[in-house]
C-alpha cells in the first residue's frame, strides 16, 4: 500500500526513531549526522485530517538533540494553525505541548521560555525571577537573529546561541512525556521531561498561569 494511504486504522504517521549516541551528552549546537529513520504506522482518531509528509534531512534542532545523548522520537506534521490543533495532529495532550518563547531581558541578552499549552507567562514572576523590572517580546526578526529559527519554529535544540532556559514548574508535572519544536515548521520532538530539563540545563520555576 503506498505510504499515506488512508486505511482502516488511518492515515500513517512517519515518526523518526532516534538512537541515543554513544558520545558523552555536548552541546546544543547543532551536529552533522546522517539521520536514522524507521516509519511507524500510527493510527490516527476518529476525523483526523492530518497529512504528514514524508521523512527529510534533520533539522538544526534534531541534530542537537541526538548530540545531547538523550533518547527522543521525531514527529512530523502538517502545520499547525493552533497549539491545540498541533496537540491534536500528534495524539497528545495539550499541557504535553511545549511552547519555546524567547524573551528579551536587555540589549542582545535574551532567555527561553517553556510554557506548556493551556497556559501563559506570569510576568509578574517572570520578572522577579530574572530580578528585573522589564521584559519584552523581540519581533519576528529580532528573534530570528537571536535564535537563528523563524517564529513558530523556535526551540533550544539547535539555536544559535545558547540562551538560558527557565521552563515552567509544570513542565513534566505528570511524570509523561512532552513535545517541544524540533527546529522546523511541524517538527516536534517527543521525549521525557526528565530528558528536556538535563539536555536544556533548564531551570524549572513556576512562571505561568492558566490561559484564559
Amino acid at each position: 500500500m503506498p505510504r499515506g494511504a488512508r486505511t482502516s486504522r488511518g492515515p500513517t504517521v512517519d515518526i523518526d526513531i532516534s538512537i541515543t549516541s554513544t558520545r558523552p551528552p555536548g552541546p546544543l549546537a547543532a551536529a552533522a549526522y546522517s539521520p536514522l529513520r524507521r516509519p511507524v504506522d500510527l493510527p490516527a482518531s476518529d476525523g483526523d485530517d492530518r497529512r504528514v509528509s514524508e521523512p527529510e534531512h534533520d533539522t538544526p534542532g534534531i541534530a542537537a538533540a541526538r548530540e545531547a545523548g538523550i533518547p527522543f522520537d521525531v514527529m512530523r506534521t502538517q502545520r499547525a494553525r493552533s497549539a491545540e490543533e498541533s496537540a491534536s495532529f500528534q495524539g497528545i495532550e495539550l499541557h504535553q505541548l511545549l511552547r519555546t518563547i524567547v524573551v528579551r531581558r536587555s540589549t542582545d541578552n535574551y532567555v527561553f521560555v517553556l510554557v506548556p499549552g493551556g497556559r501563559r507567562i506570569d510576568w509578574p514572576k517572570l520578572r522577579v525571577h530574572l530580578g528585573t523590572r522589564r521584559l519584552s517580546l523581540p519581533d519576528a526578526e529580532e528573534a530570528r537573529a537571536a535564535t537563528g529559527y523563524e517564529r513558530g519554529a523556535i526551540t533550544p535544540f539547535g539555536a544559535t546561541h545558547a540562551w538560558p532556559v527557565i521552563a515552567d514548574a509544570t513542565v513534566g508535572a505528570d511524570g509523561g512525556r512532552i513535545a517541544i519544536g524540533g527546529g522546523g515548521h511541524g517538527v516536534n520532538l517527543h521525549m521525557t521531561a526528565d530528558d528536556l530539563l538535563r539536555a536544556t540545563d533548564a531551570i524549572r520555576i513556576d512562571v505561568t498561569e492558566p490561559d484564559g
